[in-house]
């Protein structure tokens, strides 16, 4: 088929290189570069480089209202479009130029988890599991009808950079086969258990001891690798990237030994983190170069 893909993180570019090895993509659409780094050097998106990388024409409109980008949408006469994280929204003309209109891939079970963070949100909520699903886009957020899901575990030792990946390799698998059925029967999502995963604030990052040890630890999963969880040691910000929950008590904040810390129930250990400025460290190679204070903030 000819396909229009449209994405632009990492998240997206295992889909595109698994649809062009089978089909023929007509053009992909992702975000225009941004500046980044010290010397605010203009860098495209993961999707870009990877679409330069297999030779494919590449488009980056900031908008798709204008007529004229909806007429040179159409004008590529694609029998569908694939959405995978794109980052604008679609018009309605957008949405029906395609043959056989527009999928996404969506990284949960809908319709629990619609929206922008579906991978934090679930961790920290503490689900058991989570997946993805293949949807039939439509004007409303997340809202279309579904084509095809894929589930998977939450086990207790994933962060979100974890999940990332693996769903991400679920959702390129998925939406081969889903495009390989075209035109299938989508079923519509239930109106019971629709939840909307929030774009995460860094103000959600600073870790509160006095929580129970469940909570923190999920909170450091789901916000790792970011934007971090974090917490003050010594005047020193320092992201936890990787907990469990371990045994002991005491006071919010206290350190037990080694790292681990006394939460408002029960205690976490932190098994990865970050200080300022280094690379991320296993808690053993943190604690040679670091003391902890017998209490934390």
């Amino acid at each position: 088929m000819r396909v229009i893909f449209m994405g632009t993180p990492d998240f997206s570019v295992p889909a595109l290189r698994a649809i062009a090895a089978v089909h023929e993509v007509v053009c992909v659409y992702t975000q225009p570069p941004r500046q980044a780094g010290r010397g605010q050097k203009s860098r495209p998106t993961p999707v870009h480089k990877a679409a330069d990388e297999m030779g494919l024409e590449v488009r980056y409109p900031r908008s798709l209202k204008a007529a004229a980008e909806q007429t040179e949408f159409a004008a590529l006469n694609a029998d569908v479009a694939v959405v995978v994280a794109y980052g604008l929204i679609l018009p309605q003309p957008v949405l029906d130029a395609p043959r056989l209109g527009c999928v996404n891939i969506h990284a949960s079970l809908l319709p629990r988890w619609r929206g922008a963070a579906p991978i934090h949100r679930a961790i920290m909520a503490g689900d058991d599991e989570t997946g993805v699903s293949i949807m039939q886009m439509e004007a409303g957020l997340d809202t279309g009808p579904v084509l095809a899901e894929r589930r998977t575990p939450i086990t207790s030792d994933l962060t979100t950079a974890d999940l990332h990946d693996r769903l991400a390799a679920m959702g390129a698998d998925l939406v081969v086969e889903t495009l390989d059925r075209l035109p299938a029967k989508a079923v519509a999502q239930p109106d019971t258990g629709v939840t909307y995963a929030a774009k995460i604030d860094k103000t959600e990052a600073r870790i509160d001891w006095s929580r129970p040890a469940n909570e923190v630890d999920r909170q450091i999963r789901g916000l790792s690798p970011f934007p971090g969880a974090w917490c003050d040691i010594a005047g020193e910000r320092v992201k936890l990237l990787r907990s469990r929950i371990a045994e002991g008590s005491g006071n919010p904040g206290q350190v037990l030994g080694g790292f681990r810390i006394a939460c408002g129930m029960g205690a976490v250990e932190v098994l990865e983190a970050q200080r300022a400025g280094k690379r991320p460290m296993l808690a053993a190679e943190i604690l040679r170069g670091m003391s902890l204070p017998a209490h934390l903030d």
